[in-house]
Order: structure tokens, then C-alpha cells, then sequence
């Protein structure tokens, strides 16, 4: 006998992320993090449940209304966008890539450089 919660609820996941006004926010997470759209659904699919998909919409605006306000650097990575409202990555993680970009920023590295050895780092921790 087969129960529910043994069932594969990947199909039911994609067709959530592949909804008009998730497939926006899956894009715009694939984009910014520089992941293609296929492959960030696949993550977010492995990754999440079925409840935090049906809010990842809300999620996704709440972060950008109000995650990481006070800090730019911060804000380009994504740190509590990516940890606390769509968590991605986990806090250590995120705080540990956060301060290497601020290590290589003071150390004289371009901001956005160092931003995007930061999103890198992001890539390999969430695939």
C-alpha cells in the first residue's frame, strides 16, 4: 500500500512554479542568480515544500520590499532574501560569502566583482 505523503509530488510542484505569476518570480530568481530557468525550477522543486512554493510569490516581493534595507552589498547578494524569505541558502552559509565579499571589497577588489564571485559561491551552495 502506497500512502499520500510517499507520493512523488514533483509534477504537482512543477506545475505550481510553471503558474503565470510563479513562473514571473522563478525567472527572476533564475536571472538574478545567474542560474537558467529550468534548472532553478529543478532547485526549487528539491528544495521546497509544497506550502512554501504556493507563497514563493509573496515571499519573493516581501524580500525585496524588505530584506537587507540598510546594506547595499547585502541587498546585490540577496543575504536575507535568500536565507530568510526564500531560503535557499542556509545562514552560515550566506554570512560566510558575505564576508568575503566584504574582505575583498576592503582589500580593494570592485564592488561588483567581488558581488559576482559572491553569487557564485551562492550557485555552488544551492545546487
Amino acid at each position: 500500500m502506497k500512502y499520500l505523503y510517499e507520493k512523488d509530488l514533483r509534477q504537482m510542484k512543477y506545475n505550481i512554479l510553471t503558474s503565470t505569476r510563479h513562473d514571473m518570480v522563478v525567472r527572476q530568481i533564475a536571472r538574478r542568480l545567474g542560474i537558467g530557468e529550468q534548472k532553478m525550477r529543478m532547485i526549487l522543486i528539491r528544495t521546497f515544500d509544497m506550502s512554501l512554493l504556493e507563497n514563493l510569490e509573496a515571499r519573493y516581493e516581501m524580500g525585496l520590499l524588505h530584506a537587507d534595507t540598510d546594506d547595499p552589498v547585502a541587498r546585490k547578494l540577496g543575504c536575507e532574501l535568500f536565507t530568510d524569505f526564500i531560503p535557499l541558502v542556509a545562514p552560515e552559509a550566506m554570512q560566510s560569502i558575505y564576508e568575503d565579499v566584504r574582505t575583498h571589497i576592503a582589500s580593494g577588489t570592485q564592488e561588483n566583482s567581488a558581488i559576482d564571485e559572491g553569487l557564485a559561491r551562492i550557485r555552488e551552495v544551492i545546487r
